[in-house]
């Protein structure tokens, strides 16, 4: 997690309760929606990007099929909240902007389209640039330590507009079709149903208990699983803040891009299935958590096809503390490692991973403002060292030790310490990873 997250599990409490967003079902009648202005029910869709999750489009429903003819990018205005959990005090959350709004089409369910074309429908999809910065989901949870957990908001505040009338299909013969609702540019709409999240609702939810213990986690099987067939595995390990806290199961997979970007082809550059294995930790420890995660990855295997030459760990910040103590204690298991904006590597477990001959890739932001730059030069060094006591060639270890930094121009969000931002946009790092074999 990064800089200016405030103690605020209270206020965030109180202010959840009074957001312009309400809770879903606010201004509710009948179906879900508005009857009095024709809207049955607006559903948010929402989709993981670089740095988290934001609201990328809406879907209106109206009492009958939409002539798609009649609706254009000026029809709704949306607005949004400017918060973001990285940047923004959580009194941010309610001041709502203006969203840029890139393509209106009907469907016949709330869903967006690939092609954005219209098909016939009762929904109008409204989509969202997500360039603008607005309609970030995740907001701040608790704070047990210093540090703040996060948890995708159960309320989202964003807001629609139907400025001008929507229309239905026309009957044989006619020139305009029935007016569904009338434009009212001065009435705003909350979300009346739970969110659609693309790719994160496909994943599984799951818990590992041992020894008293419990490890909370998601994963995603292929689209066309094969029980017979042998999928490489990615272990996914959030940040410090994605942290399970009882509240906020699940956001390991919206706070940030690494969970979902394996399952999209314009991420990795490869068509290759991948199983998503994504725990989340309790901040206890990494000694301890990692020997969770080593047994719970073990489990894993042994309850799906796994390909066990091809078990990967990539981590955000602090999940590298538990990616170097898993690759130390258990050198078999894992055949390779990408380490972003993390911990330094201990001497030991340089040592370990050094004679296991783990590849690994490691990147950081020269300008980390909350892990310094240092950490990850001393782990190369810590590495390096290690495999020339080993024996090994300058040119051995350049092939199983790759090391990037990141200056500011890198980042696309002014967030100097998400790591994963820049090296997730760079599909030679990932499609590295995926051809590492144990």
């Amino acid at each position: 997690m990064t800089p200016r997250l405030r103690t605020v599990a209270l206020l965030t409490a109180a202010i959840l309760s009074t957001s312009a967003g309400a809770a879903y079902g606010a201004d509710r009648t009948g179906h879900g929606g508005d009857t009095a202005t024709g809207i049955r029910s607006i559903t948010p869709i929402t989709q993981v990007h670089p740095y988290g999750q934001q609201v990328s489009a809406v879907a209106v429903e109206y009492g009958a099929t939409v002539d798609p003819r009649t609706l254009d990018p000026g029809t709704f205005s949306v607005a949004d909240t400017v918060y973001n959990f990285r940047f923004n005090p959580i009194e941010d959350l309610p001041k709502l902007a203006d969203r840029s709004i890139t393509h209106v089409y009907t469907n016949s369910r709330p869903a967006t389209r690939g092609d954005h074309r219209a098909v016939t429908g009762r929904y109008v999809i409204v989509e969202l640039d997500p360039a603008d910065g607005k309609g970030s989901t995740v907001i701040v949870s608790k704070c047990p330590t210093f540090l703040c957990t996060v948890k995708v908001n159960p309320d989202l505040p964003t807001r629609v507009v139907q400025r001008e009338d929507v229309r239905g299909v026309p009957g044989r013969g006619r020139g305009k079709g029935p007016v569904l609702a009338k434009g009212a540019p001065h009435r705003s709409h909350p979300m009346t149903e739970e969110p659609v999240d693309l790719l994160v609702d496909d994943f599984t939810y799951g818990s590992y208990l041992s020894d008293g213990m419990v490890l909370p986690y998601h994963y995603h099987l292929p689209k066309n699983y094969q029980p017979g067939r042998r999928y490489p595995l990615m272990v996914v390990l959030p940040g410090h803040g994605m942290g399970w806290d009882g509240d906020n199961t699940g956001v390991q997979l919206a706070a940030d891009i690494p969970a979902t970007a394996w399952l999209q082809r314009e991420w990795t550059g490869t068509d290759e299935d991948v199983i998503v294995l994504a725990p989340q930790h309790q901040r206890v420890g990494a000694a301890a958590e990692a020997d969770l995660l080593v047994k719970l990855v073990e489990r894993f295997v042994a309850d799906h096809p796994v390909d066990a030459d091809r078990v990967y760990a990539t981590t955000v910040s602090y999940g590298s503390q538990l990616a170097w103590q898993a690759f130390a204690k258990r050198p078999d298991l894992f055949a390779a490692g990408l380490i972003t904006g993390g911990f330094q590597v201990g001497a030991d477990q340089a040592e370990a991973i050094a004679a296991a001959e783990i590849p690994v890739w490691i990147t950081h932001g020269v300008n980390d403002h909350l892990l310094n730059v240092s950490l990850a030069r001393n782990s190369r060094a810590a590495l390096q060292a290690a495999y020339a006591a080993d024996g090994k060639t300058p040119q051995q270890i350049d092939a199983l030790l790759r090391y990037t930094e990141y200056g500011n121009d890198a980042f696309t969000q002014p967030d100097y310490h998400a790591a994963f931002g820049p090296t997730y946009a760079d599909q030679g790092i990932l499609r590295w990873l995926l051809a590492q074999r144990r």
